[in-house]
């Protein structure tokens, strides 16, 4: 059996717990409360109606503007010529950049050590994700720091090196001409890894990013982090794991996906 050579990584929800869910939902909600009460009622928003399974389901994993529209429809929010969706964007990408400046995000862990792990076995690493903003945090994650703080010593953790230095490709927030579910994202990371699809693994905590990846051919892991392994599943993944501890590794190494459970 052939082994893996890249190893493809979202970041929303995989490797980072950002607060894009948190910007998605309060940005709205100061509209709803203040610029756009005048046409609340004309809608089925309420603060308790935009659940983790409304963000899950509708936005998670998608562009800002395709984000934005999905929330909006969902919410039967009228704009008939759009402005509502650029105002919406522009609020939500505004609040998650304080969110991030202010340090409002944490690493996983297990998706960590599970990269250390990958890299040191072997295989290239992408970052492959639609927000724009996933650059601003891989570049204030230390690797370097984690590592110490978890014993691991690793050949290729250097000194000073943030999560940002540590992939061999990045293409994440480029101006795609589909988003997820459409593979153009991934097979563009594939290709930068100068690795084959069906070489290559994709870690993924959103349904839309495990069709991708199912789309361009290559394995995906479902990370469910949200209490959504059915929705992974049924997206096509190849296994769901609630961390990324679970991952069979000597399997991995040897090109085939396992939970170290079974």
């Amino acid at each position: 059996m052939a082994k893996f050579q890249g190893a493809i990584f979202d970041v929303d929800g995989v490797l980072v717990d950002s607060p894009h869910e948190k910007a998605w939902r309060e940005s709205l909600r100061e509209l709803m409360e203040g610029e756009w009460s005048d046409i609340r009622d004309r809608t089925t928003w309420s603060p308790e109606a935009f659940t983790r399974q409304v963000y899950e389901e509708e936005l998670s994993g998608k562009p800002r503007m395709s984000g934005a529209r999905a929330a909006l429809e969902y919410f039967h929010v009228p704009d008939d010529d759009d402005t509502r969706l650029a105002e919406y964007a522009k609020h939500k990408q505004a609040m998650v950049v304080r969110l991030i400046e202010a340090g409002d995000f944490t690493a996983y862990p297990d998706a960590l050590r599970f990269i250390i792990a990958v890299k040191d076995s072997g295989m290239h690493v992408a970052a492959a994700s639609s927000s724009k903003n996933a650059d601003l945090f891989l570049s204030r994650i230390r690797l370097d720091t984690f590592a110490g703080e978890q014993g691991i010593s690793s050949p290729s953790v250097r000194p000073g090196l943030t999560l940002l230095d540590y992939f061999d490709a990045d293409v994440s927030g480029r101006d795609f001409a589909h988003g997820k579910p459409d593979p153009e994202m991934f097979l563009a990371a594939a290709h930068e890894l100068r690795a084959a699809p069906e070489h290559a693994i994709v870690m993924e905590d959103a349904p839309a990013g495990v069709q991708a990846a199912k789309a361009a051919g290559m394995g995906a892991i479902g990370i469910a982090r949200a209490d959504d392994a059915d929705l992974l599943s049924g997206a096509g993944a190849d296994i769901v794991v609630a961390t990324l501890d679970q991952v069979d590794l000597a399997a991995l190494a040897g090109g085939r996906l396992a939970s170290a459970t079974g």
